[in-house]
């Protein structure tokens, strides 16, 4: 099988989101995979789908450092992203990889795994979705789905700039600022910090194709992007810098506050499960489930998934067995996946929720 290898080299931080946004619009059942390799000329903060950025962002300060904010189509957290990393983006056809989300992570990470190693990286695969060194982070990954394309995205990192990214991010204080900057230089790594001199490009590219192919089975040849996928690509642009995609989850928490009557309470909580943290807004009604926005750093497939899930809770007794059973009962028949997020877990965080009120 043909791997596409589409190299867009450095370009401007919108397009280094929107060249895998566009393409995976271009995919179709008989589509040969694609492989796209690109790095932002100017540093930009990147939020997951189902975060709220108004929880995870200083909006104030990105935007006095002239720092852009986009929400991507692939779940995960908040990231600061500039020059410093080499982006990895694998956009097959759905039915040319395995069926379910949490075979996809292994599948893809090895060739990056076995890429540090021969680079000299002791790097290996941490289940769900991480890529460690010695128990230091150095890199995570994420899957989505966009209309017949399934997604992994990741990335090699050459450097972190672990300073602008505690900035970047929300914080109850500057105690806590500078505690959660030391974190992030404890607990990630790269190539900058693990390497006498970090490999050219070049080179990294070489023997990342080579692993592609052994691990993958596919022989990578280079390619341009057909005019239909440069038209996509200018579409995924205009689409990325839509207020109304960018705020969106900010808008879906204003219209439950709108529905709050007497005897009704907007309560909200958080829970850190395996797949990542969920964030709970709860409006319980006479015991029940009223109405609910889960947002958060988790993956979900498809990606309305959350909300036909939320959709099927509500009116579900507040309990934590009755939430957990309609919670893995709507994922199965949804046919939803939300790799180490379980029924358990969604209950965990509403009850949290609904024990606020009292």
């Amino acid at each position: 099988m043909k791997l596409r290898v589409l190299d867009f080299h450095r370009v401007s931080a919108l397009r280094s989101q929107a060249v895998y946004h566009g393409i995976a619009e271009t995919i179709t059942e008989t589509s040969d995979p694609v492989l796209c390799l690109v790095s932002p000329e100017t540093p930009y903060v990147c939020v997951g789908m189902h975060q709220e950025i108004g929880k995870e962002v200083d909006e104030a300060f990105c935007a006095e450092k002239g720092i852009p904010i986009y929400r991507r189509h692939v779940g995960g957290g908040a990231v600061y992203l500039d020059e410093n990393q080499l982006f990895t983006h694998f956009i097959y056809p759905r039915r040319k990889v395995p069926e379910f989300a949490i075979n996809l992570y292994p599948m893809f990470i090895e060739p990056v795994v076995r890429t540090y190693q021969a680079l000299g990286v002791n790097a290996s695969y941490r289940p769900i979705n991480d890529i460690q060194v010695d128990g230091r982070k150095i890199g995570g990954t994420g899957a989505a789905s966009i209309g017949e394309a399934t997604l992994m995205v990741g990335s090699f990192m050459y450097d972190f700039d672990t300073a602008t990214m505690a900035r970047c991010l929300k914080v109850p204080s500057e105690k806590f600022r500078d505690k959660l900057r030391q974190t992030l230089d404890d607990y990630m790594t790269t190539m900058a910090k693990e390497l006498p001199t970090p490999p050219e490009r070049a080179k990294l590219k070489a023997l990342f194709l080579a692993n592609c192919a052994d691990v993958l089975g596919v022989e990578p040849v280079e390619d341009q992007p057909t005019a239909e996928e440069w038209a996509a690509i200018e579409r995924a642009e205009v689409a990325l810098t839509d207020p109304a995609w960018t705020n969106l989850q900010g808008r879906k928490l204003v219209e439950l506050g709108v529905k709050i009557s007497e005897g009704t309470h907007l309560t909200e909580s958080m829970h850190k499960a395996p797949g990542g943290l969920i964030r709970v807004h709860l409006l319980g009604r006479d015991g029940k489930i009223g109405n609910l926005m889960i947002s958060g750093d988790f993956t979900c497939l498809p990606p309305d998934g959350v909300d036909r899930l939320t959709t099927e809770l509500t009116g579900v007794e507040l309990s934590k067995d009755a939430i957990a059973e309609a919670a893995e009962a709507a994922m199965k028949a949804l046919h939803v996946e939300m790799p180490g997020v379980s029924g358990a877990d969604l209950a965990t965080a509403v009850m949290a929720a609904a024990e606020t009120s009292n």
